[in-house]
């Protein structure tokens, strides 16, 4: 297996996606005017207390108040007493983003901080040592949580990245950590509330500390000025990877060259299309995401559960590289289709697990219901590809489907008729072309019918600039 990174940069918008063997395996878009406050430290002021849920609206400098809840604060838990004896209106705190704002939701804040590098997270007042649930290999576990131990400031856990990596390189990562906590202090000292005590490092850099494993073969970037100061940060945290920096200087665009807008545009259809001619569906909403897997005109060689079998499995496989790519977050359901036998429900349950098992955000699966639907959630940190790169759709009210030629002709007809006591000669009616085109061809003669009914004319007119939901009736001069 083999990875590389694409940078794209332009002046307000910087993408960096992750290949995988030539396939896009996560795209990261970040934006001059929608920049991620993701792990940002703020000196917030509490504004508001909710003592019904045990919470407390922050004010960080930001357009919405933020949220902390009180398992986000340091030194308590769930059966901590109740909020208005910890904070109170007006207290200032030092608060870490966790979760951006999604939505008509604020970012929700903590308490419980953590600082990385490339190696450590180093967790202020946790003081204990852990690994990232992603690394496997208990002997490398236990190695190297004997390489360093928790300091004054706190713990520390270590990364996947981390794998093979030496002691000398663990202290020079653990002194960087400590020397950027006591700056975070010093400057929450002076800051006043509302202010930014510390910000996140921006996307090109974080795709050299975060993204790029021991499989990266090429990071290549598309701009020689961000190319140097990847550069220069991976000399001083990575040496690694300074030699597989590349800059791209081909005319064709560099995600065209590679493929990756091609795959975006797919990210964001609703329909996704199997090999075996079925086909998956993805309907996402606020509340949660629906995915709903379809045979197609796929009929197989064998028997019907083999064919439901295939299908479902290639499903798993598209769901669980979908799901990562457009950066899916929440309660996600999908509809598989029915199976009878139980070891063809269990093989797809542990198909789905071993799919998702690359995912570095952390995901829960449930067990298979009668009615051929697996619940699974995915921590949500940061918006999803669609709510990124979209807006909800002006023409059809943001429902996700318009009315059809038939409904608005319809809906025309019955506006004639409360106006038959108008006292005009005739009606105009202003409508988009096809509705028009629809009018005349499909309906005329219940358009002649209705004349009569009205004893008055109906002249139809064309605007341009009318969307197929679009009409008026006015008074025919």
């Amino acid at each position: 297996m083999t990875e590389e990174i694409l940078v794209n940069v332009s002046p307000r918008e910087v993408r960096v996606a992750l290949l995988e063997n030539g396939m896009l395996q996560e795209i990261h878009i970040e934006r001059s005017v929608r920049q991620g406050l993701l792990g940002n430290i703020y000196k917030g002021k509490i504004s508001r207390l909710l003592p019904g849920i045990q919470a407390a609206f922050v004010d960080i400098g930001l357009e919405r108040s933020a949220f902390l809840h009180i398992s986000d604060l340091s030194g308590t838990d769930n059966t901590s007493p109740d909020i208005r004896n910890i904070l109170r209106v007006g207290q200032e705190l030092l608060v870490q983003v966790y979760k951006d704002p999604l939505g008509s939701k604020g970012a929700r804040l903590t308490m419980r901080y953590s600082i990385p590098s490339r190696y450590l997270v180093l967790t202020p007042g946790i003081f204990e040592m852990a690994v990232s649930q992603k690394m496997t290999d208990e002997a490398e576990r236990q190695r190297l949580i004997n390489l360093i131990s928790p300091t004054e400031q706190g713990g520390y856990i270590f990364r996947t990245v981390a794998k093979g990596v030496s002691q000398a390189e663990c202290i020079k990562d653990q002194a960087f950590l400590q020397t950027v906590w006591t700056d975070i202090l010093t400057r929450a000292k002076k800051a006043k509330a509302g202010e930014m005590i510390y910000a996140e490092i921006p996307m090109a850099l974080r795709a050299v500390r975060d993204l790029a494993g021991h499989d990266i073969e090429k990071i290549r970037i598309d701009d020689h000025s961000t190319m140097m100061k990847m550069k220069e940060f991976a000399l001083h945290y990575a040496p690694a990877l300074a030699e597989k920096l590349e800059y791209y200087a081909d005319m064709r665009p560099i995600f065209d060259r590679y493929g990756v807008e091609e795959e975006l545009q797919k990210a964001l259809q609703r329909k996704v299309y199997l090999k075996s001619k079925g086909h998956i569906v993805f309907d996402q909403t606020e509340a949660m995401t629906t995915i709903d897997v379809n045979t197609g005109s796929y009929v197989g060689h064998a028997d019907s559960e083999q064919t439901i079998l295939k299908t479902n499995l290639e499903a798993v496989e598209a769901i669980a590289h979908q799901v990562k790519l457009r950066n899916l977050g929440g309660i996600i359901i999908i509809d598989f289709i029915d199976m009878n036998d139980p070891t063809h429900k269990a093989n797809l349950i542990q198909a789905l697990k071993t799919a998702l098992v690359k995912d570095s955000v952390r995901t829960e699966i449930s067990e298979l219901t009668s009615l051929g639907l697996v619940q699974m959630t995915r921590k949500r940190t940061r918006e999803s590809l669609e709510n990124i790169l979209c807006v909800s759709c002006p023409l059809c009210q943001h429902r996700g489907s318009i009315k059809s030629y038939a409904t608005i002709c319809y809906e025309i007809f019955r506006e004639l008729k409360r106006r038959v006591d108008y006292p005009w000669a005739g009606f105009l009616v202003l409508a988009s072309q096809k509705v028009v085109d629809y009018l005349l061809e499909e309906e005329s003669v219940l358009l002649a019918d209705l004349e009569t009914q009205l004893k008055k004319p109906v002249q139809l007119q064309v605007e341009p600039s009318y969307t197929q939901e679009q009409y008026d009736i006015l008074p025919r001069g």
